[in-house]
């Protein structure tokens, strides 16, 4: 196999010799859709935060919990940015089982996802994918498929789950998160997740993404919840992963920060 990029499913582009954060993570959920890169990777992040698979497994559940929660509370359109490849659970299968009439827009770059979520969505008319880089808003914001199925005149949920840690501090991330919570109306609601730099073992994690498709950044308690300034974050604030409104008694994982706040 050549080190070029190769035409990838429906023409995208695809470089399987990179490793890709989001098929590094579809290999962590134990899913099939990656790449030899992408495992090689993985095993190195493997090596240095043994129970990384765990720690995905309960990122998705937060995840899970906070949309049908967010959908509760009356929401029923979702804007899932850097979504990465479907699993048992999306965002709109969450949403729509609460809302029925909720729609969804995901937002990733890697051209694998972009071709499974095409495939999962070809016949749900309020669920699209955009290819595009959430670290152009832009981009995002004006997509027609975007623009079709997402009224920012009203409440939106927008996640930020498991992706800000893949936003380098010269691309400033908070201002990336004001940029969008500026565009949305009251009433939103913003999901974030963020792998958590009191884990020390995150920094032998951010050796092993090295090479990757994006870097991997730890951060404070304190800066995850800078990210939410302006925003009324919900109980129980920020917390590590399974102590955002569990459902079962499970021990806490330290290697995550999550929180849902609530534009007012």
């Amino acid at each position: 196999m050549s080190n070029r990029a190769e035409a990838g499913p429906a023409g995208l582009d695809l470089d399987p010799m990179t490793p890709s954060v989001a098929r590094m993570y579809d290999h962590f959920l134990g899913g099939k859709d990656n790449f030899a890169a992408d495992r090689e990777a993985a095993a190195k992040v493997t090596e240095a935060l043994p129970n990384v698979a765990a720690v995905a497994r309960t990122n998705r559940e937060f995840l899970q919990r906070a949309v049908r929660h967010v959908a509760e509370c009356g929401v029923d359109q979702f804007v899932d940015l850097g979504s990465g490849l479907p699993t048992q659970g999306n965002v709109h299968e969450i949403a729509q089982s609460v809302q029925p009439n909720a729609r969804v827009v995901y937002v990733d770059h890697d051209p694998v996802v972009i071709s499974h979520a095409r495939a999962l969505l070809s016949s749900n008319e309020r669920a699209a994918v955009v290819r595009a880089d959430m670290r152009d808003p832009d981009a995002v914001l004006d997509d027609p498929d975007t623009r079709r199925l997402i009224d920012f005149s009203r409440p939106v949920g927008l996640l930020f789950v498991a992706v800000l840690h893949f936003v380098a501090d010269k691309e400033d991330p908070a201002d990336l998160v004001r940029r969008y919570r500026d565009v949305l109306a009251p009433g939103s609601h913003v999901i974030l997740s963020h792998a958590a730099v009191e884990e020390r073992r995150n920094l032998g994690v951010a050796n092993a993404y090295r090479g990757a498709n994006a870097p991997f950044i730890a951060r404070t308690r304190d800066e995850v919840t800078a990210y939410l300034d302006g925003l009324d974050i919900l109980e129980p604030g920020v917390v590590h992963l399974c102590e955002w409104r569990p459902t079962r008694l499970e021990k806490p994982l330290a290697a995550g920060w999550t929180a849902v706040a609530r534009k007012r």
